[in-house]
């Protein structure tokens, strides 16, 4: 029924180990003619079945689904999705006492859906497919998403343009996959949509925002910075929509400056907070580079968040984005008060936590202050690491106190 992946001698081991990926340096020879995003299954050399995923003719030559012989076919993702939903059922959202209606049903390789992620925003899901071969089962897990929703299912967007390789996504265009009966003929009216994150109300813009419209892997270190903020002035910089401001706002700071070199961020970080707190003298927001606005502001801050955009996507830039974080912690450290705390981070996959800590330690070495470390932060649990695949712990992040 698929195409034979079959791989040379020893190469098994890796695939045994539940690792998903298979590199295409480890085939022996193809049986049939896969093209991209094709299922395949995965032989070993002496022909013993090993597993079924999706074909690309690139370095990553299966991105692996099953290590079951299965019919790739709507039960089979309803299924998968309905464990990831069950998953999400048993994590408890920490940091307050209110609803979360959003999360992250299914992030990648954490829940067996290598290169597709599917956010939950109240009723809505943002589709955003990394590889061609999860794009093309679309269908399938839609409807696998009207059985688990039911109902409560509002619609499902695909936003995979900006993710899809660039030869795909020439080929496609952001559009609703689903919209219920009940919304079609007001669908223009969900955005923005009013979701709630543990007694925070947050405006999601899915159409035009960054990612699937909001970063919902920071929502427990989003609940920690509450404790540090009563009373605090605090500096959210990068800030996009405003999370932790508003967190930082909702406990208590005396002051919240928040920063982006996005006037359109900026402008959604302001109708987030009015939309929490109404009119407030204690928020400020900037529209200008995070580099220059330390270098420049005489301000002393009492917490710093410093939460940029991956600085590399490839090993190859790794070396630039080490000097990045470490110019950026410079100026960020030199901005705190005496006893100030930063929460300091990265998302880029390709560094590590240990290069990380130490790019951290280089930075306050340079300006020379006593520091401790408070806290070791990651992503959301409703972003799963497959334990079998490192590669998904993609953020890394520290809480310090500077003296």
């Amino acid at each position: 029924m698929y195409a034979k992946v079959i791989l040379q001698a020893g190469k098994e081991i890796a695939v045994k180990r539940l690792h998903p990926w298979i590199f295409s340096g480890a085939i022996a020879k193809i049986e049939g003619n896969p093209t991209d995003g094709d299922v395949v299954e995965v032989f070993d050399k002496k022909n013993t079945y090993l597993a079924t995923g999706h074909y690309y003719k690139g370095s990553i030559a299966v991105k692996i689904f099953s290590y079951k012989a299965v019919d790739v076919d709507e039960a089979f993702w309803l299924n998968k999705l309905s464990v990831a939903y069950q998953v999400r059922q048993t994590i408890v959202f920490q940091g307050g006492s209110g609803v979360v209606n959003c999360y992250r049903l299914v992030h990648g390789e954490g829940d067996g859906f290598p290169g597709l992620i599917l956010d939950f925003y109240k009723g809505v899901v943002v589709f955003q497919a990394h590889t061609i071969g999860m794009w093309r089962e679309k269908e399938k897990i839609v409807a696998g998403l009207k059985q688990i929703y039911g109902e409560s299912l509002l619609a499902v967007y695909d936003k995979s343009k900006e993710t899809l390789p660039d030869v795909f996504a020439k080929t496609v265009e952001n559009s609703y996959l689903f919209i219920h009966s009940l919304t079609q003929s007001f669908a223009h009216s969900l955005i923005p949509h009013e979701v709630a994150e543990n007694d925070n109300k947050f405006l999601i813009d899915w159409l035009t925002g960054q990612k699937t419209g909001f970063f919902l892997d920071q929502r427990d270190n989003r609940a920690l910075l509450a404790q540090y903020a009563k009373g605090k002035k605090v500096l959210n910089s990068f800030c996009y929509s405003g999370g932790f401001s508003i967190y930082a706002l909702k406990a208590g700071a005396e002051l919240v400056h928040s920063v982006d070199v996005s006037k359109k961020a900026v402008d959604l970080v302001n109708q987030n907070v009015a939309l929490n707190f109404g009119e407030t003298d204690k928020h400020e927001a900037y529209a200008e580079d995070v580099m220059n606005y330390l270098k420049r502001n005489d301000q002393f801050y009492d917490v710093i968040i410093l939460d940029p955009p991956a600085y590399a996507k490839n090993i190859a830039k790794r070396h630039n984005a080490v000097q990045g974080y470490k110019r950026l912690n410079v100026e960020g450290i030199k901005r705190l008060a005496k006893g100030g705390i930063l929460f300091t981070f990265s998302c880029s996959q390709v560094v590590d936590r240990e290069l990380f800590y130490n790019t951290i330690m280089s930075a306050a070495l340079e300006v020379g202050r006593q520091v401790r470390v408070l806290h070791h932060l990651t992503q959301g649990a409703d972003h799963p690491v497959n334990l079998f695949h490192p590669e998904g712990s993609y953020l890394k992040g520290l809480v310090l106190y500077v003296e």
